[in-house]
C-alpha cells in the first residue's frame, strides 16, 4: 500500500489543458481597418450592435470604450470572435452585396435628441437617397434644429449601421462626417453604383 503524497496539481490538470479560457464578457469588441476607415465594432453578449465607431487613433478608441464602459456595462473585453457577424454584414455593405448592415442596433450610446434623429433617418432615407439638415429636422418634428440634427449625427455611436453619410448640407458639398470626407465621398458613391 502506497502512502505517497498526492500531487495537488493532479486535481488542476484538465484546467490547464489548451489555452485558457476567458469568461464571457458583457461587450464584445474588434477594432479593424475596413476601406472606408478604421473601425471598433462593440456588440452586447446577445450579438445586438452598441458602436461600429471610426477611430483613427488610440485616443478615439479609448473614448469609445469608455463611453461603451461607463453606459453599458465595464465587462468589456477584445474578443474578435463574438463580432464576426457583426463584421461580416459590415463587409457585405462595404463591398456592395447589401443595402444595409445586417445587424441589430441597441441605442444605448445616444441620447433622447439623438435617438428620435437616427430614427427618422433610418425609416426616413433608404439606400442611395439622400436628405439635407434641415430636411431631416422637419422630418423628426424639429423645425429649424438642422444644427441639433448635425450635432447628433457627428455623434452617431452606430455609423454605417445607421447611415449618417446620408445627410448633407443645403448649401452643398458633403459637410462633417466622423470618417472624414473622403468616407463619406466613397459611401456615397457606393450607393449610387448599386442603388439601381
Amino acid at each position: 500500500m502506497s502512502t505517497a503524497t498526492p500531487n495537488p496539481f493532479d486535481t488542476f490538470a484538465p484546467e490547464l489543458e489548451g489555452p485558457p479560457r476567458l469568461a464571457p464578457s458583457d461587450v464584445s469588441f474588434t477594432v479593424e481597418d475596413s476601406v472606408v476607415g478604421r473601425l471598433l465594432v462593440a456588440v452586447r453578449d446577445d450579438g445586438r450592435v452598441v458602436t461600429c465607431a471610426y477611430v483613427p487613433d488610440q485616443a478615439a478608441e479609448d473614448r469609445w470604450l469608455t463611453r461603451v464602459a461607463s453606459t453599458v456595462s465595464p465587462r468589456v473585453l477584445r474578443h474578435p470572435g463574438a463580432t464576426d457577424a457583426a463584421r461580416r454584414a459590415l463587409e457585405d455593405y462595404l463591398a456592395g452585396r447589401a443595402r444595409s448592415v445586417d445587424v441589430t442596433p441597441d441605442l444605448a450610446l445616444a441620447t433622447p435628441f439623438q435617438r428620435e434623429v437616427l430614427d427618422g433617418l433610418a425609416t426616413r432615407v433608404g439606400y442611395g437617397r439622400r436628405t439635407t439638415y434641415a430636411a431631416l429636422a422637419r422630418a423628426v418634428d424639429h423645425e429649424g434644429a438642422a444644427r441639433a440634427v448635425g450635432n447628433a449625427l457627428g455623434a452617431n455611436p452606430l455609423c454605417l449601421v445607421l447611415p449618417c453619410h446620408r445627410v448633407l448640407p443645403a448649401s452643398g458639398g458633403v459637410g462633417g462626417y466622423a470618417g472624414g470626407a473622403a468616407a463619406k465621398e466613397q459611401l456615397l458613391a457606393l450607393e449610387a453604383a448599386h442603388a439601381a
